[in-house]
Parts: structure tokens; sequence; C-alpha cells
């Protein structure tokens, strides 16, 4: 045990607990000055760096491309003679359910809600086939080339110069060299950490209020408030136990979640009544994006709509990529760059566009058919949760989907969480070996430290707009180090290739 002490870099574990539960106060015992300041500065970010947002994401987008697709797509993420870790069925599995939390479920069934109340997109010609059509130009190309490109230089470090770091801050030794032993990894490496714990406040605290209102009309139980908090806590309790049991129990519960998911989407397919009109839909959007994609990307004026959405997409999975990338790197030894990149935007796309198309779509045709009218009930005071089980409530025997939506939300928070508290864990060691695994009390005390914001983010009632600040603060400084890691990748792959 006190060699397992010496070995833990007590500065990234204790100032980030600490901050944790400061910033955790202070937002429930004063949640009028908190929103006033989160307001200030996501107002400044967006008007003088919206700009940086969309550089960084076309930097990501082209990069991840050029080295799928240059000489270096051939380059083995291991040794010559490695084969892959896993099969590319589990490897696609475990991509996408360790990075796709519950919230994917949420957005997918209101996403387009939100958007056809926006006067940006009313003055379209077909407002809610241009609401779906964003929606997939959010959780598309853009973002996950963000995972996709860091993965691949995480990997590298890991499997090819074989770093014994695993960290966020190692990735950048080939651009700083020994600076990254000094202050400059430590500052690194605790805006990584810190931008975790806003990515996982911002997940539970989004989409955490559909879950107990599935699960409060499945039970009867109405006090949604007091349903969350108990639902986070068994999400705590799933994925503390399945991450200090290991690897082994994590792949299966990947494939169980995956299983809920796929049938929660065929479900509703099959079931809704709506097969046609979701298939057409689907084809119409997915033409639309193509067709303006150049467009949507580099739109900064918009009355709005790009700072308030487009921008806090990207910056939500901007915070997400301290852990997630590292996560899909780990698992990708023995494959060659060029097949992670594919792979991962087949596997990615493939599963988000898959709930996109098909729940929104769904609702969207509830909404049509005038069997919902959800843009009014929003307006008269509902909740999003509220209004998607009124949409659900359509379906036949609609309870067997709020099961469904239920399980596939629960597996898809604890596999996400698995994913993160083991990359988490590993960044809390001064040296780590790529076979060594964290200790598992590591491990579940940082699956308690990720629940304390978004706890306070529940009882504090935080609106969404708070929650979205916390994500569009936290990461610009995290987008900085992500520019800096890909720089420091192509810096270290191209003397390699010398």
């Amino acid at each position: 045990m006190k060699k397992q002490f010496k070995r833990v870099d007590w500065l990234l574990v204790l100032l980030p607990i600490i901050g944790a539960v400061v910033i955790s106060l202070i937002f429930v015992t004063y949640p009028v000055s908190s929103h006033r300041l989160l307001s200030s500065i996501r107002g400044f970010l967006n008007q003088q760096f919206s700009f940086f947002y969309i550089l960084v994401a076309l930097f990501f987008l082209c990069s991840s491309i050029y080295v799928a697709f240059s000489r270096y797509g051939r380059t083995k993420l291991g040794a010559p003679d490695d084969k892959p870790m896993y099969s590319n069925l589990h490897w696609g599995i475990l991509a996408f359910t360790s990075t796709m939390s519950a919230d994917i479920i949420f957005y997918s069934l209101c996403e387009w809600m939100m958007y056809a109340q926006e006067p940006f997109i009313q003055k379209k010609p077909d407002v809610l086939e241009w609401s779906l059509t964003y929606s997939l130009f959010h959780w598309g190309p853009v973002v996950w080339s963000f995972y996709i490109m860091l993965a691949v230089a995480f990997a590298y470090m890991l499997f090819v110069t074989k770093n014994k770091r695993q960290r966020f801050s190692e990735a950048c030794r080939p651009l700083f060299g020994h600076y990254v032993d000094g202050i400059v990894g430590k500052l690194i490496d605790l805006v990584a950490i810190f931008a975790l714990i806003a990515a996982t406040a911002t997940t539970f605290s989004m989409s955490m209020p559909l879950l107990a209102t599935a699960v409060g009309k499945l039970f009867g139980v109405r006090n949604v408030k007091a349903l969350s908090l108990l639902l986070l806590i068994v999400v705590v309790i799933i994925y503390l136990s399945t991450s200090v049991m290991g690897m082994k129990v994590m792949t299966r519960l990947s494939l169980i979640c995956y299983i809920f998911f796929i049938s929660l989407m065929v479900y509703v397919l099959l079931c809704g009544g709506s097969l046609s009109f979701i298939i057409n839909s689907g084809i119409q959007a997915s033409g639309n994006l193509v067709q303006n994609f150049a467009g949507m990307v580099t739109t900064t004026h918009s009355n709005g709509f790009t700072q308030n959405w487009t921008i806090y997409y990207w910056s939500y999975w901007i915070v997400w990529c301290v852990a997630t990338p590292f996560f899909i790197g780990s698992i990708s030894k023995g494959r060659t760059i060029k097949d992670v990149v594919v792979r991962g935007y087949a596997w990615g796309l493939g599963g988000t566009y898959l709930s996109f198309i098909v729940l929104s779509n769904f609702g969207i045709s509830r909404q049509i058919s005038h069997l919902v009218n959800a843009t009014h009930d929003l307006q008269t005071g509902m909740t999003y949760s509220q209004v998607i089980l009124k949409i659900m409530e359509t379906l036949p025997e609609y309870r067997i989907a709020l099961i469904l939506l239920a399980m596939a939300m629960v597996g898809l928070y604890s596999t996400v969480f698995d994913s993160i508290t083991m990359v988490i864990a590993k960044y809390s060691y001064r040296n780590l070996e790529v076979s060594e695994e964290p200790s598992k009390l590591m491990r579940g005390a940082w699956a308690i430290i990720f629940m304390l914001l978004p706890l306070s983010l529940l009882i504090g009632n935080s609106s969404m707009y708070n929650i979205q600040s916390v994500a569009i603060i936290a990461a610009f400084p995290t987008a900085i180090v992500m520019v800096l890691i890909v720089v420091s990748f192509y810096k270290e792959i191209m003397s390699g290739a010398e």
C-alpha cells in the first residue's frame, strides 16, 4: 500500500477534488451569482472567440482525413507483429459505448424541438427538416474528428513511442520536451482533469431528468428531482462495481448496453408506424447536410444560433476529449492509423445517426400528424422530459419502449463512466506502464468525485444555460491543449518516418 501511495501524484488528485467540492458548494449556496458569473464568461467567449472554436473544428476534421489517407495511415499502432487487441465488432462496440453517454438518447428525442424554436431555423424553408439536419451536423464528422484524431495520437504514444506516463501532458512531450515533467505538464493535466469534471456534470445534469421521468412513469413516482438523485446513485454503484472488476466485465457491459440501445431503435422503427417517414426524412436530412456542410461549419452570423448551439456542442465534445479518445487509443493496439480513423468514423457516425434519424423523426412524425404539439407544450412550461414522455406514449405498448430507454440510458451512463474512471485514474500516477491498470481504490475514489458537481447542479436546479456554460468555459483551454497534442503527434511521427 505504501508503494502505491508513493506512485500517486497527489497534486493532480487533491487539487481537483478540492476544486470540485468548492465549485459544487458555490453552485448550491449562490445559484444566482453563479449564473451571472457563468453568463458573463460565456458571453465573452462567444463574442470574442467563436472563430477559435470554428478553426479548431476545421483543423481536427482535415487532420483526421489527412493522417488516414497519407503515408502515415499505414503506420501500425504497436510492434509489426502485434495483432488487434479486440475483434472488429468488440472494438466498435467499445468505441461507441465508451464515448456516447445517455444524453445521445435525450438529445435524439428533443433536439429537433429546441431548434424549431430558434429564429435562425424558422427562416429556413422547411423548419423540421433543417432541425434534423443541424442535429446530424452537430453530432457528425466534426465532433467525431476530435475523438478520432486524439485517439490516434494517444495510441501512438502508448504503443509506438511507449511513454510510461499515461497523461494528457505526456502527449505533448515531443513539443515541450522535459518541460512536461514540471509546471507546464502539471498545468496541462489539471486543465484536463477539470475539463472532465465539467463534462460529467454536463452529461448527468442534462439527461438524468429524462431517465427519472421514464422510471417515474413506470413505477408511479412523481418526484423527478428526488428520483434523479436516487438514479444518479444507482448509476454510480453500477459503474463503480464494474470499474473495479476490470476490462472483461466492462466489455460484457458494453455489449449488453449496445443490445438495449439497438433494441430501442428497432422497437421505435418497427412499432411506431412511421417507418417510411423515418427513412425518407433521414435520407432527405442527410442529403441536405452534405449539400450545405461547408457553409454550416463556417457560419458565424446566425442570430446567436452558432454561439448557443454549434459552439456548445463542439465544447461539449471537447471537454470529453480528455478521456474518451484516450480509452479508444488504449484499445487500438495492433491496428493501423487508417483502420482506427475509418472504423472510428463508421461506428461513431453509424450509431449517432441511427439514433437521431430514428428517434428525432419519430417525434417529428408525431408533431406533423398532430398526435402531439411539442413546441406548444414547451412554451406552456412543460419540460423536455415531459414532452418526450408524451411522444413515447403514442407508441403501442409504450412501457416496453420506456423500459428499453431506461436500460439503454443506464447502460450508456455506466459504460462511459467506466472508461473515464479508468483513464483519469491512470492520470493520477507518476508513472504507469501501458500493461498496468490503476488500483481499484483509485478508480473508486474518482467514480465518487465525478458525482459532486452533477449533484450540485441537480440540487441547485441549474438551468440548461448554466449547464451548457460549464462545458463552453472548460472547453476553451482544453481545445488549446488538444491542438498542441496533434502538433506533437505530427512532430513525432514525422521524425520517426525519416
